[in-house]
């Protein structure tokens, strides 16, 4: 029986550092893979998050801290191609330059996807779904009908995380966790708590398709996530309030967490294990709700098959309040072949 599927994280995953350059047609190596979504932040300035993905294809970005609809070209530039360890950036007019601006420090989180996508039917409405269900990871893009509908994802397996945006309208990133539950939706602009919300139409999504109810008629996409042993865990914690806070046990080793209060308005932090700080007094994070800079002072270990949480900040750490997380490996706690340590 094997261990882990995904001996190396790295060729699904992997985070990316670099100072900017104010060029234009600057490549960006080093990640390992052809990237199918990238998200990027500038982590000296208040500047936005900007995703961009295969499936809607480059250029075309969307912010994770705001509501905004995507953006064609955008003027404080943009990914505008794909490359096979990496991705290119173009500048645009303005002098913000939100992803390569001159001598700032940038971060770019890198997931593998299945490219460009193909259709799929599996839905009440047809979809374009770009899967690696290797690593649990799908892109899904459809045009919704304004009512209650299903959509295919593609990928083989109940998806525990789906992250969905309006492209041509302004509206919420309306997430759905299986921690929270099929009758509330999470907001990743926001720092709301869970709202109680039909969205999902009540709906547990399945292994070919997850429900939508929603008046809206807008081209839509949305990120999807299953577990993989050994590479990824979406769940829960229970704060504690002190700093020797809970112990999270995931079975590898996180490269990048994702973590949120569920009960209370509190931002969405990122971390992960290529910024300075990680296992230190003092560690680098950012809100993934806000533009804002690099932040740094709280603490999560990141460990050989889990994380602690060091802080009592109430974005990470009340007592008796849940969180929900995401977690993507670096290295799996054991190999598929049962041998601790050794899968790369």
């Amino acid at each position: 029986m094997a261990y882990t599927s995904v001996d190396d994280p790295t060729i699904y995953f992997n985070t990316i550092l670099y100072t900017g350059n104010g060029s234009s047609g600057r490549g960006i190596t080093g990640v390992g893979f052809q990237p199918d979504w990238v998200w990027i932040k500038n982590r000296d300035d208040n500047a936005p998050h900007k995703v961009f993905d295969a499936v809607r294809g480059v250029s075309k970005s969307l912010k994770t801290n705001s509501s905004d609809s995507e953006v064609n070209t955008e003027e404080n530039g943009y990914v505008s191609a794909f490359n096979s360890d990496g991705f290119t950036l173009t500048q645009g007019s303005s002098s913000q330059q939100d992803v390569n601006k001159n001598n700032e420090k940038y971060v770019a989180w890198n997931w593998k996807a299945g490219g460009s996508g193909s259709s799929n039917t599996n839905g009440s409405i047809n979809s374009t779904v770009s899967v690696n269900t290797a690593a649990g990871f799908s892109i899904c893009s459809w045009t919704h009908d304004g009512g209650n509908s299903t959509i295919g994802h593609g990928l083989g397996a109940v998806p525990k995380v789906i992250i969905t945006k309006e492209r041509n309208n302004n509206g919420s990133w309306n997430s759905y966790f299986s921690e929270v539950g099929n009758g509330y939706r999470m907001v990743l602009q926001g720092t709301n708590a869970k709202i109680s919300s039909s969205v999902w139409n009540s709906t547990t999504p399945t292994a070919n398709v997850f429900s939508m109810n929603d008046s809206i008629t807008s081209t839509m996409i949305a990120y999807c996530f299953t577990e993989i042993k050994g590479y990824s865990k979406f769940g829960s914690y229970k704060g504690t309030g002190n700093t020797n806070g809970a112990f999270v046990y995931t079975g590898f080793k996180p490269a990048w967490v994702i973590s949120k209060r569920t009960d209370s308005s509190n931002s969405w932090r990122v971390f992960d294990t290529k910024r300075p700080g990680f296992n230190t007094a003092s560690m680098n994070f950012v809100h993934a709700n806000l533009s804002n800079a690099e932040d740094t002072g709280d603490v999560m270990d990141l460990n050989s098959n889990g994380f602690k949480i060091r802080t009592n900040s109430t974005d990470q750490n009340t007592s008796g309040s849940p969180y929900i997380y995401m977690a993507f490996a670096e290295n799996p706690f054991v190999s598929s072949s049962g041998v601790p340590g050794t899968a790369r």
